[in-house]
This record gives structure tokens, C-alpha cells and sequence, in this order.
């Protein structure tokens, strides 16, 4: 089970040492050098510094994930920076190298130098709706001047544990194999403990099925998942040779896909997979563009959530997509019910602030 850390950054300083002590929490469990875990203290104190500074408070969310490329299967640190403040008026400013907060707490760096240090960087800003940030931290320190990352389609997430929890009950994962990307969500039946044991098993078992249709999936999850409280279960495959996406689901899990600027549903079917689940599931089948984005959530995110008229984040870092998704759909009126995972695919290409090692 991993880690997840939800730390406020609402009122003082006081909270940017708590983002700060959490970051190396998460390098420590992650098994980062000690350079790399100075590295990830610093983008966290500036992260949570700048949400103080500009946005009047914000949330930093801190998972463990596997990068998607460049250190294969490795874990890396993952921060996420996320407020409803007045946004950044002029991007490109903020992202020069050097650029400071000038407030105190700051060590001064800002986000030019965290694009820099960070293995992967990107950032998302409305006027009036707020800003996302994202840095992934790796084992390796960052390359500069290699290139952009493989063209292809990207995953990536954000994961939220009720009330703060040390551990959330969904997981998500991803398998390659030949032309076919596969991406999973779980949720572990309730939450807590006992819901993660479930979830875990669930992305363990995936990586062994690399090659498998999303139907012996869904068979071979029920048989894994008997030992545990069973688990909802959302899976998407998408073909690269037929640009094809298939999609099955089981449980109270969401999945909505955006294709030339429209939204629509693919529908999950009632059940529990390993306790509960129907003996065949229907495969949607739906035709996958250069511009389609997939979203997966599990039901911690309000059921009639509106997704975002955003051109831009087909073009994000998917954990981008995901935090933007996941902040405008909850806000203090609707506080979260249960723990919330947002899983995004992309088509791919790279992303206007991106950086990759």
C-alpha cells in the first residue's frame, strides 16, 4: 500500500514546514539519495510558499507513482499544488529561472528553478479559477537539453485520502503490452486499510496481464481480488493500431471521455469485483482521436460533476488534468465523501511548461 499525503496550506508559515516535512516523508518511502530528497524539500517549500503568497492558501497533495518514462517502474515523489486563487496573470514571467515569491518563507527559488530540478514539471492557470502545479521527483537528477518525451499517450493521477488518512482506498496503474496501453482505477470497497489491501492487489495483479482483452481482465481481478474485500473497478484499453479505446467497468466508478471538445459517459455496470460481479460485462468500444482525453474517478468526486471547458489540458501532463478535474469538481460546500482518485489518458505530445527526463 502506498503512502498519500493531503497537507492544508491555509494560514502561516507554519504549514509550508508541514508541506516541507511530508515531501521527505514521501523520498524516504520511495527510496530517493539524499540529493533527491533535498530536491523534492525544496520544490515543496516553494510550492506551498507560493500558495501562501498568491493564492491565499491552497491543498498540496504528495503520491508515490511510477514515472512514465525515463526511470521505467522506479518510484518517484509526486507533488501537486492546488488553489481557487486569482491565477498567475503572466506565466511566463513566473517560469524564468530565478523568479522570486519575495516573501520570507521563500527560499527564493521559484518555478523556473523547480521546472529545472524537477524530472517532470508542468502547470495550469485560469484567471479566476486558480492554478495547478506539478513536479515529479526521480531517483536520477533531471537532463536538461534531451529532448522531449516519446510522442505517444500519457497517464497520470491524483489520489486523495478521506479525512487525511495515511493511506487511500483507490489505486490506479497502467500496462503496456504491443499496441495496447491498459489503465485501471480500484476502489477498495470503504476505506481505510482493508479497502487499500484491496486496491493494491488489484494494480499487482494488472501488471501481469499486459496482454490480455479488458474482459479476461476484469475475470482474472475477481479471481485475485477473492481473498480481499473485493474492489470497484473502472479499465481502459486503448489500441494504438485501431485508435480504438475499450472501456468496462464494474461498481461505482466514473469514466467520461472528451473528444473534439465534447463529453460524454461510458457507463459502469452495478457488482463488486471479486465478491459480487456479473459474469460478463459489456466492452464499449469508441473510436480514440489525437485530441481525446479519458477521465477515470472513483466516487469520492460528486456524481454530477461538470467536466472542464478547457482546450488546454489535452496538451497538460495528465496528473494536471487530473488535479484540475479534481479541484473543480469539490469545493468546501461539497466536501468528499470518500477517498477520490482522478485518473487521466492522453493522446499524447508535450506540454507548454513539461519538462522530461
Amino acid at each position: 500500500m502506498s503512502r498519500v499525503w493531503d497537507v492544508p496550506v491555509e494560514d502561516d508559515s507554519t504549514r509550508v514546514r508541514d508541506v516541507r516535512v511530508a515531501a521527505e516523508e514521501a523520498s524516504a518511502c520511495a527510496g530517493l539519495p539524499p540529493n533527491r530528497t533535498a530536491t523534492a524539500a525544496l520544490v515543496a517549500t516553494e510550492l506551498a510558499t507560493n500558495l501562501l503568497r498568491h493564492a491565499e492558501g491552497g491543498r498540496v497533495l504528495i503520491n508515490l507513482v511510477e514515472r512514465a518514462y525515463g526511470d521505467g517502474r522506479r518510484t518517484a515523489v509526486q507533488l501537486v499544488a492546488l488553489d481557487h486563487g486569482p491565477g498567475i496573470p503572466d506565466v511566463a514571467a513566473a517560469m524564468r529561472d530565478g523568479y522570486s515569491t519575495t516573501v520570507a518563507a521563500s527560499l527564493g527559488a521559484g518555478l523556473g528553478t523547480c521546472r529545472r530540478i524537477a524530472n517532470d514539471f508542468d502547470l495550469h492557470s485560469a484567471p479566476g479559477r486558480g492554478t495547478v502545479v506539478m513536479a515529479r521527483i526521480g531517483h536520477e537528477p533531471a537532463v536538461r537539453n534531451q529532448g522531449p518525451p516519446p510522442l505517444g499517450p500519457r497517464t497520470g493521477g491524483v489520489n486523495v485520502p478521506l479525512g487525511r488518512a495515511e493511506h487511500s482506498g483507490d489505486a490506479w496503474g497502467r500496462v503496456r503490452g504491443g499496441d495496447r496501453l491498459t489503465l485501471m482505477l480500484a476502489d477498495g470497497l470503504g476505506h481505510g486499510a482493508k479497502a487499500a489491501e484491496a486496491s493494491t492487489a488489484a494494480v499487482q495483479e494488472l501488471r501481469g496481464m499486459a496482454e490480455l482483452p479488458p474482459a479476461e481482465i476484469l475475470r482474472s481481478l475477481g479471481r485475485a481480488l477473492r481473498p480481499t474485500r473485493g474492489a470497484a473497478v473502472a479499465l481502459a484499453q486503448l489500441d494504438l493500431r485501431e485508435a480504438q479505446l475499450s472501456f468496462a467497468g464494474i461498481g461505482n466508478v466514473g469514466a467520461r471521455l472528451r473528444t473534439d471538445g465534447a463529453w460524454k459517459p461510458l457507463l459502469s455496470h452495478p457488482g463488486i469485483v471479486g465478491a459480487q460481479a456479473p459474469a460478463s460485462v459489456p466492452v464499449q468500444r469508441v473510436p480514440w482521436h489525437a485530441n481525446s482525453l479519458l477521465v477515470l474517478h472513483s466516487d469520492g468526486l460528486p456524481s454530477r460533476w461538470t467536466p472542464p471547458d478547457d482546450g488546454v489540458l489535452p496538451g497538460c501532463d495528465p496528473a494536471v488534468a487530473a488535479a484540475v478535474v479534481l479541484r473543480d469538481a469539490g469545493s468546501a460546500a461539497r466536501p468528499t465523501r470518500d477517498d477520490t482518485c482522478v485518473v487521466v489518458l492522453t493522446a499524447g505530445g508535450v506540454s507548454r511548461h513539461g519538462s522530461g527526463a
